[in-house]
């Protein structure tokens, strides 16, 4: 840290970080869109850039908007022309003056007043404009939005998905809510939950792996359309398509079935690839995926059947013991392994152009979904996957109090990762009746991967859960 040059420049400038605001009028962008020759204006940001030619000099600064030039000379600035010449790469400043053209036609500051609101302490990486270090890039993400505007761009857009989504749901009358992110018994989805220790009543709560439940809660007291954009957890592994945090959406529509959620898919998806770009064509690791409607179907029975010589009727503990011999696997799988699998068979076996609805799954893989009519070795649920990646998930509810439980009660007697326990107030809930409906999950972090052309999930989140380091200070690229 630079605390020599931060003691020198409290004595002859004071201290910087005494300063608690600046007025600021404008971003840079706006100031550069509203460009007036000598006009007023007040903005700060963070000195990117800097060179001094005698009693003069220029730089650049930068905010979440743009960049911005700035001229200060000593005729101008007097004693404040001498703070100009000792700041460093990375201080924040604030600016006051009239803007003018360079005769290079570049828009400018003519720096009339200015103060240092924060010096930096640590010197930004070398080459500012794009760090390398992938590991470094998630760490320090701080660094990375400083240091390459493509990484902000992504988080600009990911906020403007998110904000989409809900004018979507808003305008279709969904009302948007908040469930509990403890839960005395997890459940929702498959997935192996964190616990904690509530001090105060002296009992573990899991953060929750699904809203779902509490959701359909929600339909049972007469809110027919509601939506959650909610942060879940499962303590399960990280990869480029895995994160234990993570975003997703779910949605739920009294006296509506899985067919009805097929089409807000395919409404969903079309309506966010036009509004970001004018199309419904959209790059992904070098595939062009078309969200024209509609999509390809293709049933999750016949794939296995196929694949693995399984029946919908076959009991579970078959079915799982053909998968495995077939993948010649020495230990047993587990429901969410199956589905797993099922992500793999169609990344490697089906077009990727196309958005595709999994479809006719076995009853036995969705405790929570309701039975064909025709067929009840088989529910009405999909799976929807883009460009390989499973990004949506959604069946017509099981509101059967009764046949609810007995799922749940087989569903405990194979599932490894939750705990022994079933919820019996929900259980209570559907015995005052819960209306047909529909049920969509959709995770936003994937879904921005694919229409924002990233690779890894963690180039999508802010602060992914990484691994600790042995000694923090081994990696600050800073250093």
């Amino acid at each position: 840290m630079d605390q020599e040059k931060l003691s020198k420049i409290s004595q002859e400038h004071g201290n910087p970080f005494v300063e608690n605001s600046f007025p600021k009028s404008l971003s840079l962008k706006e100031i550069l869109e509203g460009f007036e020759e000598n006009k007023e204006v007040s903005c700060a940001g963070r000195l990117v850039a800097k060179r001094e030619h005698g009693k003069s000099g220029f730089a650049h600064i930068s905010d979440w908007s743009g960049k911005l030039q700035i001229y200060a000379q000593k005729n101008t600035l007097g004693d404040g022309f001498g703070l100009f010449k000792e700041l460093d790469i990375g201080d924040i400043i604030g600016v006051k003056g009239k803007l003018f053209t360079t005769r290079t036609g570049e828009y400018t500051i003519l720096v009339e007043e200015l103060k240092l609101l924060a010096k930096a302490l640590r010197p930004l990486p070398e080459k500012w404009h794009g760090l390398k270090d992938v590991e470094v890039r998630y760490r320090q993400r701080y660094l990375d939005l400083i240091s390459n505007s493509q990484v902000k761009d992504i988080f600009v857009k990911r906020s403007r998905i998110i904000s989409l989504i809900r004018g979507f749901f808003n305008n279709m009358r969904y009302i948007e809510v908040e469930t509990p992110m403890l839960h005395r018994i997890p459940g929702g989805a498959a997935g192996r939950p964190f616990v904690t220790h509530h001090k105060a009543t002296d009992s573990d709560v899991y953060l929750r792996i699904a809203p779902e439940l509490y959701l359909k809660r929600l339909l049972v007291g007469g809110m027919d359309k509601v939506y959650e954009i909610n942060r879940s957890f499962r303590n399960e592994g990280v990869s480029t398509r895995h994160s234990p945090e993570f975003t997703m959406l779910e949605a739920y529509c009294a006296y509506s079935n899985y067919e009805y959620m097929m089409k807000v898919c395919e409404d969903l998806f079309s309506h966010l690839a036009q509004e970001l770009y004018s199309s419904l064509v959209v790059e992904y690791q070098g595939q062009r995926i078309d969200f024209a409607p509609p999509w390809q179907r293709i049933s999750f029975a016949e794939l296995f059947k196929k694949e693995f010589g399984v029946k919908p009727d076959e009991p579970q503990d078959s079915v799982l013991e053909k998968v495995a011999k077939k993948l010649t696997l020495t230990k047993g799988l587990t429901r969410t392994q199956i589905l797993n699998i099922t992500e793999e068979l169609i990344e490697k076996n089906y077009p990727k152009g196309k958005p595709a609805f999994i479809i006719d799954f076995f009853t036995w893989t969705s405790p929570l979904a309701k039975k064909k009519k025709d067929n009840p070795y088989l529910v009405e649920r999909f799976e929807l996957f883009v460009g390989g990646l499973e990004v949506a998930n959604a069946y017509s509810e099981l509101n059967d109090p009764v046949e609810q439980q007995e799922r749940f009660r087989s569903q405990l007697e194979v599932e490894e990762e939750l705990p022994k326990k079933i919820d019996r107030d929900f259980l209570l809930s559907l015995q005052y009746g819960m209306p047909p409906a529909a049920g969509l999950g959709i995770g936003i972090d994937r879904l921005v991967m694919v229409l924002l052309n990233q690779s890894s999930i963690k180039d999508v989140i802010l602060f992914p859960l990484l691994k600790p380091l042995e000694d923090a200070d081994t990696k600050m690229s800073s250093e």
